[in-house]
């Protein structure tokens, strides 16, 4: 430990990193001894940073319960929509991802989670004063920016305070605040915007996220980068091409990009338009959806997002193949499942099967950043959790809901109310069945070349 201060010293980088007190308030006289080495600790930040996620996909998936109303009010297209909460929201997303990343592999990322997400919140509570599509989407696009510098330097963190072989466990209940987001999005913003409206939803939302900001800031230390490797960490310069060329090698990140990508797009495209389905194709009012899809998302896919990471390292003690094939089987077992759900005219039936899709949907997250961090340094893992999100959300968030949305707006004139259902069932399943074979393609690599989730690749 020792190693990492006095490398730390030296490091070039920044005068925050250059000086471990600087970047750890609580050292006294040069001592290795952090707050970090306190398992109680790191058990509180890394709740703080999964409460944090959580208001991220508040934030986030708030628009999607409301967007009824909002295309009611402002006039706006199922293609609008998809643009809105989908490409437009995912552009800017992962534009301002990869610089906010290289800043956080540089500098302290607490400070940097921290200002995210009081502009995320700010520009949540300014999406309630816009009165026309162009206002909302401006608004929409500063909520990207915002949460850009949210997750990987969040990641980075974890990383460096959780071993590889409680990385999967610690990453998925950092992803549990996935589920807590989207469960709480759709409860509150359902009842809400019944009894007071969508405006005043989107301000009553995002005034917390700044009290969350500033708590952050001033109640979470910063952690030693390399800290949970236990060894000595280079604190130099790494570029941003010698990070794309150590993911473009490796054919098990390749295939886990790909993967992850096409999961995402399902996980997205149903997080966007599963509300719009039921109010449409069921006439369900948002109240009692709400609360369904907060069951849904909120406790069974809170259990399934933390069961998957805790599986993964579990069984990838015996076979690190497994971090890969359980989002690989989970994809297949979505198929079967969508089609009950957009086939049956049965609301009660659709409602309760759509719980287990729910409880699938994020389990390809822990697992696969945990194989992505153990393949690279440690000095590269903001850098490349940013990269992934990038690939994600472009394909994912950006792709899935805006195909979704001009598929259902060119089969309005033949099905009308029910041309959501039908877009929804030409792209779920398909994009489940590719994002399967990537994984199985990850999988025989990673067990071909013997990597473990901390392997060079």
């Amino acid at each position: 430990m020792a190693a990492i201060l006095i490398m730390n010293s030296k490091s070039t980088i920044n005068s925050d990193q250059s000086n471990p007190k600087a970047l750890h308030p609580l050292l006294e006289n040069g001592s290795a001894d952090t707050p970090y080495s306190r398992p109680k600790y790191r058990t509180y930040v890394l709740c703080m940073l999964t409460l944090v996620y959580a208001f991220n996909f508040i934030d986030r998936q708030l628009i999607s319960i409301l967007q009824e109303s909002i295309k009611h009010d402002l006039s706006l297209s199922d293609t609008q929509l998809g643009l809105l909460t989908g490409f437009a929201f995912a552009l800017f997303y992962v534009t301002a991802g990869i610089p906010i990343a290289r800043w956080s592999d540089r500098s302290n990322r607490r400070n940097i989670i921290a200002l995210a997400v009081g502009i995320w919140s700010f520009m949540t509570a300014l999406s309630g004063f816009c009165f026309n599509y162009l206002q909302l989407l401006m608004a929409r696009i500063g909520v990207g920016v915002g949460e850009a510098g949210g997750s990987p330097p969040a990641h980075s963190m974890i990383s460096d305070i959780y071993p590889s072989d409680k990385r999967g466990t610690a990453m998925s209940i950092y992803s549990v605040g996935i589920n807590i987001g989207v469960m709480l999005g759709f409860f509150l913003g359902g009842v809400l915007n019944q009894y007071i409206g969508w405006r005043w939803s989107f301000v009553l939302i995002g005034v917390p996220g700044v009290i969350m900001a500033i708590w952050l800031r001033t109640m979470v230390a910063e952690p030693i980068r390399g800290w949970s490797e236990q060894g000595t960490v280079n604190l130099e310069h790494v570029t941003f091409v010698d990070v794309v060329k150590k993911l473009a090698v490796n054919p098990t990140l390749r295939h886990l990009f790909l993967g992850s990508a096409l999961f995402a797009m399902v996980g997205y495209s149903t997080f966007n338009w599963i509300a719009p389905f039921f109010i449409r194709s069921h006439e369900m009012g948002t109240a009692s959806l709400g609360l369904w899809l907060a069951l849904a998302i909120g406790l069974f896919g809170g259990i399934g997002t933390f069961f998957a990471g805790y599986l993964g390292d579990r069984l990838g003690k015996r076979n690190k193949s497994w971090y890969l094939w359980i989002p690989a089987i989970s994809g297949l077992i979505l198929i079967p499942l969508y089609l009950v759900i957009f086939l049956t005219s049965n609301l009660y039936l659709a409602l309760v099967i759509n719980f287990f899709p729910s409880m699938l949907l994020a389990t390809y997250i822990g697992t696969s950043l945990a194989v992505l961090h153990g393949n690279v340094d440690p000095r590269m893992r903001a850098t490349a959790s940013a990269l992934f999100y990038l690939v994600i959300n472009i394909i994912g968030l950006g792709l899935g809901p805006t195909i979704i949305g001009v598929i259902s707006d060119a089969l309005t004139p033949a099905f009308g109310n029910e041309s959501l259902r039908w877009a929804m069932l030409c792209v779920l399943p398909a994009a489940a069945i590719w994002s399967s074979v990537h994984y199985f393609i990850a999988a025989h690599h990673i067990s071909k070349s013997a990597q473990t989730p901390e392997g060079a690749g």
